[in-house]
């Protein structure tokens, strides 16, 4: 009677192996149920799950594979699968799988260790770890300065994914690194819009505490811009106490500062990646509409609200036009771009710091507080506090060498 049987190779990676080790299969006519097999610094691990033949020929095949093992200085291991348990992994692949990824600077044994250690006690298995990151230079500046990623693929039942989510969070707060767990479903891999909020996400600066310093009252327009970030203040009521600080500056100073606006690290380079692959982009902002085209313009933006200034007499009145732009609003123009596009709010990347950005965050598919206050920390779904917009697309599963041969073209 055929059997099923586990079949693991291990040595020293070289070009040829598994043709030659598949080519022995092949001549007995095998069927392979399952094969994976990975390349860690030039060492080699494949596995190969084949059903076994009648008793007679069994013997054959397993010597000829030791025989072919032996030659290429490979170590091979055999071992029998038992019926049931057989058919009881058959049934679990229609079951839920996660992605959880590990993002920072450096990612280290201890990074690693504390993340599996809260994978096993919310009963997940976990099926593959890869690096999305590129190989990293042993040069201390290089670690320090560059970017590193390892993906974590999960099978088991779902549990309380908010729970482990918190445990994530503690992690990331006691060791400097982003923890991010998401469904792995075909929605993570269809993001289709990408909504950012403007001010300290794309820039790394509030506009209007810069037109505050302009005008000498930034302690005062800076305490309040801090305030509402935190969500202690109203959106809407702490912007009409900034603007009305603001009465009476002059429009000139607005085309210096636009010009001075610090990008945020990464900007660019996701958005022109995303824009590749046919994403729209969009800017929904607190912010002002002046510096939001000015980013639209400079980065490819495909769609900008914003706050409008009034101006009269070549100066600020204190005032804007039209509805402000508040969270409820970011949280209705999100969805409402995602009708034009004729996609789920599912396929949708929202990318925010403050309070005001929590609503879009909450419906996004993927909702990504970016070196945010604690609370909207606490509330995203997912953080990034180590690394520059770039790592968002790391979140996607896409690798740094992916990246480099477009790039390179």
């Amino acid at each position: 009677m055929s059997e099923v049987v586990l079949i693991n190779i291990t040595g020293r990676d070289r070009p040829g192996l598994t043709a030659r080790l598949t080519g022995v299969l092949a001549d007995y006519d095998i069927p392979v149920l399952d094969i994976d097999q990975s390349v860690t610094h030039n060492s080699l691990a494949l596995g190969l799950l084949v059903v076994a033949p009648e008793e007679g020929s069994n013997c054959s095949l397993f010597k000829d594979l030791l025989f072919s093992a032996h030659e290429l200085d490979l170590d091979i291991r055999f071992t029998p699968i038992n019926r049931q348990d057989y058919d009881q992994w058959v049934a679990r692949q229609g079951q839920a799988r996660h992605i959880v990824t590990l993002l920072g600077r450096q990612i280290t044994a201890r990074h690693i260790a504390r993340v599996t250690e809260v994978v096993g006690e919310n009963g997940f298995n976990i099926e593959d770890i890869s690096r999305l990151s590129g190989r990293l230079s042993l040069h201390q500046s290089d670690q320090q300065s560059g970017a590193a990623a390892v993906q974590l693929t999960l099978t088991g039942e779902v549990q309380d994914i908010p729970a482990m989510h918190a445990q994530f969070l503690q992690i990331a707060q006691d060791m400097a690194i982003d923890v991010a767990v998401q469904e792995d479903n075909l929605y993570r891999r269809s993001r289709r819009l990408v909504c950012f909020d403007m001010d300290s996400t794309l820039i790394q600066t509030e506009v209007i505490d810069e037109l505050a310093k302009v005008a000498g009252i930034g302690d005062q327009v800076a305490a309040i811009t801090e305030s509402a970030m935190r969500g202690e203040i109203d959106f809407s009521e702490s912007f009409r106490q900034r603007m009305a600080l603001l009465e009476g500056l002059e429009e000139s100073t607005l085309q210096q500062i636009a010009e001075d606006l610090p990008i945020t690290e990464g900007a660019e380079r996701l958005i022109s990646t995303l824009r590749h692959f046919g994403y729209k982009v969009a800017i929904l902002s607190g912010g002002f509409t002046y510096f939001a085209n000015y980013l639209k313009e400079k980065l490819g933006v495909d769609y900008v609200y914003a706050n409008q200034l009034d101006f009269e007499n070549g100066r600020l009145t204190g005032k804007v036009k039209g509805d402000i732009i508040d969270g409820q609003m970011k949280a209705k123009l999100l969805q409402q771009l995602a009708e034009e596009e004729g996609i789920s709010t599912e396929q949708v990347i929202a990318v925010g710091d403050g309070a005001n950005d929590l609503p879009m965050l909450s419906i996004a598919g993927l909702g990504i507080a970016f070196h945010a206050k604690p609370l909207v920390r606490e509330q995203a779904q997912h953080s990034i506090a180590t690394l520059g917009l770039d790592a968002i697309l790391y979140l996607l599963g896409m690798r740094d060498r992916e990246l480099q041969s477009l790039a390179d073209r």
